[in-house]
């Protein structure tokens, strides 16, 4: 260090000395600074934050990540960067999952259809635990045996899970989820409604006089083809030139000459005696826009509403684009066939979603189709029920009622929900046992109890009544009653053909299934005078309600709408009505149960039932 000239030397070395002092004090708090015990929770070491806005800070950026998280940081005053947020929860501890003692394990796919991993999520916290590179047996047994505290394995039905459920904690229970199984059952049941998609067009209407009828003239206006049109127009030209040369003698070698046709042509026009015979074909069987408003149009049709422009007028603003001239020709069609039109049958798709569909869901029109193709059908009215019992399981978490599903299951031909049973059967039995599924052979479909030919024929008889009165009853189920009949012991010489229909040939069951009635004597006709057949048919719907093998709700309203009222609403039939009309509007705030309903159904029809039986055994 320098001084000027005129400074003492005494001078000098005080300086240095101050200075000296002055570095060493530094030396001194720097060391002593540098190794200051640190209060967790209030310091850190090389901290530029306290503890209570870093924790703030890292709330912000759990919330909200990088971005979002400064843009509110600055909102309160405290600037920071995206990266400081991201660094922020970079440096948060990971968190200490507790022991898992229910674990959820399934798949995940890190690319769809090539590599999947599998994912372990505690099922009581609902957060994911860890995720495994692959989704092999060995891999979730190793995992598995790292934790012996795992009691229970909720997993879906996955031959790997399972396998490495079992070898890696045989120790715990291996239970199925809901959602796989409300999803296995939304899938058995849509394959059963597409296997019994026959009986979903609506039966044709029965006629009270079998007389014959007038049939009245073709109205060349009730062609498909309007007037005017250019198609229409130049066909109807065309057909009137052919015809008059044959009249006045020309042959159709000869015409083909005149008018420059082919001869096919030639021949097409002079085998039609109509123009309008020409005209099937061309755009009838089309998808409209018209085709969504059909019911609608059958509905106000049956209330007595025929006026087609008004009702034109009244689909217009629900949303309907097409012209008034497709209106009027559905209309006049409806006027001029034989046969009442109405609208498409509903798809299997369609009649699947009302069947799983919470009834409370279902709208009205709905409602009312769903009721016509289960009274219509006794497969689709059994998968209903079968549907909604389980649903009530899995909402209620009614385990103990399981068994009983399944024994209900087995004994309707439903082959889809068999499949389904069988696995549940099967998972039901390892759970119990905490043991490998293979050890307990579930009990297959096919496995029932051996009928009596008693038995065989009653069943028989049942099926006979119900196609009789108009109930679609499928070749598989034919099949299977002449299969039970066959091993029963019953002799027909068409029963063993029956039974040995395959699956290509079920077309044939029908008519095989006839035969074997006739040759045992159990074909049934209903009376021939109409009152008597309805009568007949409302003590067999009775009976089946009484019983058990027909639902009340569906039985006792199809009394309701499809025999009181053709009779005259009877006195007879005045409380299976009531309850008709009970089920249809039940709602929960009635403080009333719908299986009291129910009950009381099922006690109207047997009381129906006992006085058919006193007036028989008066007379």
């Amino acid at each position: 260090m320098r001084f000027p000239a005129d400074v003492p030397s005494a001078g000098r070395s005080v300086v240095l000395q101050l200075r000296v002092r002055r570095f060493r004090f530094r030396n001194t708090l720097c060391s002593r600074r540098t190794f200051v015990e640190q209060i967790p929770g209030l310091t850190r070491r090389h901290g530029q934050r306290t503890e209570r806005l870093r924790s703030t800070l890292a709330s912000v950026g759990l919330a909200l990540a990088g971005r979002a998280g400064a843009r509110l940081t600055a909102v309160l005053g405290v600037s920071v960067s995206r990266s400081t947020v991201l660094r922020l929860i970079d440096a948060l501890p990971e968190p200490e999952a507790p022991a898992p003692r229910v674990v959820g394990v399934d798949e995940y796919a890190t690319r769809k259809g090539r590599h999947y991993g599998t994912v372990l999520v505690d099922v009581e916290t609902r957060r994911p635990i860890d995720l495994l590179p692959d989704r092999e047996a060995s891999s979730l047994a190793a995992w598995l045996a790292q934790r012996p505290g795992v009691e229970v394995v909720c997993r879906d039905r996955a031959p790997f899970f399972a396998e490495g459920a079992t070898t890696g904690a045989p120790q715990a229970v291996q239970v199925a989820d809901r959602w796989h199984l409300w999803h296995n059952l939304s899938e058995a049941g849509e394959r059963s409604v597409a296997q019994h998609r026959g009986c979903l067009r609506a039966p044709a209407p029965t006629v009270s006089d079998p007389g014959p009828e007038a049939v009245p003239a073709a109205d060349p206006s009730a062609s498909p083809w309007p007037r005017g049109h250019r198609f229409a127009d130049r066909t109807r030209a065309r057909h009137a030139a052919v015809h008059a040369l044959l009249t006045a003698g020309h042959s159709r070698r000869s015409i083909q000459r005149q008018r420059r046709m082919a001869y096919r042509t030639v021949k097409q026009f002079a085998d039609a005696a109509s123009p309008e015979e020409l005209f099937t074909g061309q755009l009838q069987n089309r998808p409209s826009v018209l085709d969504d408003y059909k019911p609608y149009l059958d509905d106000r049709w049956s209330e007595g509403s025929t006026n087609a422009w008004k009702l034109w007028e009244e689909i217009v603003p629900i949303g309907y684009q097409g012209s008034y001239q497709r209106v009027h020709a559905y209309l006049h069609d409806k006027r001029t066939s034989p046969r009442p039109i109405t609208a498409r049958p509903p798809s299997p798709r369609a009649v699947a979603g009302w069947i799983l569909r919470h009834p409370d869901t279902l709208t009205e029109s709905e409602r009312l189709q769903l009721k016509t193709v289960r009274a219509h059908c006794s497969e689709l009215d059994a998968l209903t029920r079968h549907v909604r019992s389980f649903a009530a399981m899995l909402t209620d978490r009614q385990g103990e009622r399981l068994p009983d599903w399944l024994d209900a299951v087995r004994q309707d031909n439903l082959p889809s929900l068999h499949t389904l049973a069988a696995g549940i059967d099967g998972r039901n039995s390892m759970a119990a046992a905490s043991a490998d599924v293979s050890a307990f052979p579930s009990q297959m479909p096919t496995e029932k109890t051996l009928m009596t030919s008693d038995d065989a024929l009653d069943q028989l008889r049942r099926i006979a009544r119900e196609r009789a009165f108009g109930r679609h009853v499928g070749s598989n189920r034919l099949i299977q009653a002449g299969l039970d009949a066959l091993i029963a012991g019953v002799e027909s010489p068409s029963l063993a053909m029956l039974a040995g229909l395959l699956r290509s040939e079920e077309p044939e069951a029908p008519e095989l299934f006839d035969q074997v009635l006739e040759e045992l004597g159990l074909l049934f006709h209903p009376p021939a005078d109409p009152r008597a057949a309805k009568w007949a048919m409302a003590y067999w719907i009775a009976g089946q309600i009484a019983d058990g093998s027909l639902d009340p709700a569906v039985g006792t309203h199809l009394i309701w709408a499809d025999i009181a009222y053709h009779l005259g609403y009877p006195e007879e039939l005045e409380p299976l009505v009531h309850c008709a009309h009970n089920l249809d509007g039940w709602e929960e705030s009635w403080g009333v149960f719908v299986e009291e309903l129910n009950g009381e159904a099922v006690e109207a029809a047997k009381q129906f039932l006992s006085k058919r039986s006193a007036a028989e055994a008066g007379d």
